[in-house]
């Protein structure tokens, strides 16, 4: 044990000794979630609807139709009553829902007006804005068909609500994706570098004739790393809430799980791209292109995986920070438990085995 301790604050020496790197990992996440929470936001266009019909007459089946008809909206969902409207929107089956109150097109012809409910997911403000706005859109086309032929003019008003996010804060999409990206530079990047720069450096022999077997070898090298992740997962998390007052709805024991395991993850990927690769280069390479690009632009980051070709769909399911980021948007944003985001946990506690496991397979201990 006092091996392996020694193993553990050697590598601590060897980040302590690069002050340009301590300071990266450690002021990184400040910058970085400063400018993602504050100077960008993004827009998108299509995403799955779901619908509430109460009337079930021509005008609310004219409506649905145009919706289901434009390029924007797809409804996969026809809810019976309201109480499921919150299940539709924790299962992730919609991110808008539409109601239709109750003799809708009756109270639209004696009155010339009537009201729509449009209810959104406000876990991601520039999704749930455009949404609206688009379907407000179609809503008014379809007013405007009907005023043609009236004598009197027709008035449909929609009825906005916004669920998680009634301020439309865009910290509430850049935190979990900043984490994201943040963790996995930090993993990732660092340890793919660790195992080929001792052979780099010549001293994978003395490392290699010590009695620790592989894997408490490899530990050694990741829990350094794996503390500093955690170090960082606080920070966001403070900032977050004093600096951009995003509240945490979540159970907070949850989050950190989640992290956790997304962290040994991208850990273990990061030694496994470290014992295949030749030199430090050739390891922050395949870092950089295959991993840090992936994250920011297929994992729903900055671009919704629903608007990606059908390809880059099924790509976009085998980057870990996918999975992280919608476990943590969920437990975090919305409040969910476990039992919500099991599938999200399941994948990425698979995926930590895989790597780990791959990662001891290549491992050698011969030079």
């Amino acid at each position: 044990m006092k091996q392996f301790l020694s193993f553990i604050r050697k590598e601590f020496y060897h980040i302590f000794r690069d002050a340009r790197t301590l300071m990266l990992l450690l002021l990184m996440p400040v910058a970085l979630l400063i400018i993602f929470g504050f100077a960008i936001s993004t827009e998108i266009k299509n995403n799955n609807i779901a619908v509430l019909d109460m009337a079930h007459d021509v005008s609310s089946q004219n409506i649905i139709n145009r919706l289901n008809a434009s390029v924007y909206f797809k409804v996969v969902n026809q809810i019976q009553n309201a109480s499921a409207i919150q299940q539709v929107f924790k299962k992730n089956l919609a991110t808008l829902v539409i109601v239709f109150p109750e003799n809708f097109n009756k109270t639209l012809e004696s009155t010339n007006s009537a009201q729509i409910q449009i209810i959104a997911d406000g876990s991601d403000p520039n999704t749930a804005t455009t949404l609206i706005n688009y379907a407000s859109s179609i809503i008014s086309k379809y007013q405007t068909e009907l005023m043609n032929d009236a004598k009197l003019p027709y008035q449909i008003v929609p009825e906005v609500r916004m669920l998680y996010n009634p301020e439309l804060k865009s910290a509430y999409t850049f935190v979990p994706g900043v984490m994201g990206l943040i963790l996995m530079l930090i993993s990732t990047m660092m340890t793919s570098v660790s195992i080929v720069k001792e052979k780099e450096l010549g001293t994978m022999e003395v490392l290699l004739v010590s009695p620790l077997r592989p894997f408490l070898f490899i530990l050694a090298k990741v829990i350094p790393y794996l503390i500093i992740g955690f170090i960082n997962v606080l920070t966001i998390l403070i900032l977050s809430v004093t600096l951009l007052d995003l509240p945490i709805n979540g159970n907070i024991g949850l989050i950190l799980f989640e992290c956790f395991l997304f962290i040994v993850a991208s850990l273990s990927l990061g030694i496994l791209i470290s014992t295949a690769a030749q030199s430090q280069q050739i390891a922050m390479f395949i870092s950089m292109i295959g991993l840090l690009l992936p994250t920011m632009l297929l994992s729903g980051f900055i671009f919704p995986v629903e608007n990606m070709p059908y390809p880059l769909q099924i790509i976009s399911k085998i980057v870990p920070a996918t999975w992280f980021i919608i476990a943590v948007k969920s437990t975090m944003i919305k409040g969910l438990g476990l039992f919500a985001v099991w599938k999200e946990t399941t994948i990425l506690l698979g995926m930590a085995l895989f790597f780990l496991t791959v990662a001891l397979s290549r491992f050698k201990i011969r030079l």
